[in-house]
């Protein structure tokens, strides 16, 4: 039984300046890097539409001009530009900015990574697991065998009633952060002003035991590099 969707929109990253992706980033932002034929944005697009999402709030700074064209041409769901052409606000920030179109919770996604869904599609899981009761945020984590190309040493430890917790510095923790998240506005309450990173808001909430993570039945691919686009593609062609 398909899980009921926790919201009807959606953030999604796409203000990053892209700099392990040059040369490709040259002339064009991140999220409109091609992989197996299609722009990374497009991958995650389709990935919220398929989930059920209507509408979606997509920040913008670098080349803020060719992904606005580029969501323009989208009909298939609302988009909301949310602009940080002025002032690059990191993931922090640019939530905070884009906070007056985000409903409570919302689902934040980052532009710049391919999965291929398990049973569920991954805002669905997301959604199964939502609790506002106890949650501030709901990170969405998969063990390393089902992080390719990444190249840390994973970001948290999960407790057995879904608690994250930090990887301990020098040893290898079990799960990575995907970037995709289920965030109540609770998460953001008295948040600094200007850039800043969403880890200062995550920290505040797993010392009050309210940062949970969802352990992802598919698979993911980092695609933070041009030599990652080619693995990538062999992998989503089943090769």
């Amino acid at each position: 039984m398909t899980a009921k969707l926790a919201s009807d929109t959606a953030m999604v990253m796409a203000a990053g300046l892209g700099k392990r992706m040059r040369p490709l980033t040259a002339t064009q932002p991140k999220p409109l890097v091609r992989v197996a034929g299609k722009a990374l944005l497009d991958h995650a697009l389709d990935h919220i539409v398929a989930a059920g999402v209507t509408r979606a709030v997509v920040n913008v700074h670098y080349l803020a001009e060719q992904v606005e064209a580029h969501c323009a041409a989208r009909r298939d769901l609302a988009i909301t530009i949310s602009d940080e052409r002025q002032q690059l606000l990191e993931t922090g920030g640019g939530m905070l900015k884009a906070l007056p179109h985000l409903p409570d919770p919302f689902f934040c996604v980052n532009s710049d990574n391919v999965w291929i869904d398990g049973p569920q599609n991954a805002l669905h899981e997301l959604s199964a697991q939502w609790n506002p009761a106890t949650m501030d945020a709901l990170l969405l984590v998969v063990p390393h065998p089902r992080a390719f190309h990444h190249e840390g040493l994973g970001d948290f430890h999960l407790d057995a009633a879904g608690r994250l917790s930090r990887a301990r510095p020098g040893r290898v923790a079990p799960y990575i952060y995907i970037g995709l998240q289920l965030v109540a506005h609770r998460l953001l309450r008295e948040a600094p002003e200007g850039p800043f990173s969403t880890n200062i808001l995550w920290q505040r909430a797993i010392e009050e035991g309210r940062l949970y993570g969802a352990v992802y039945s598919g698979l993911w691919y980092e695609v933070g590099t041009p030599g990652a686009i080619r693995p990538t593609e062999a992998a989503l062609a089943g090769g």
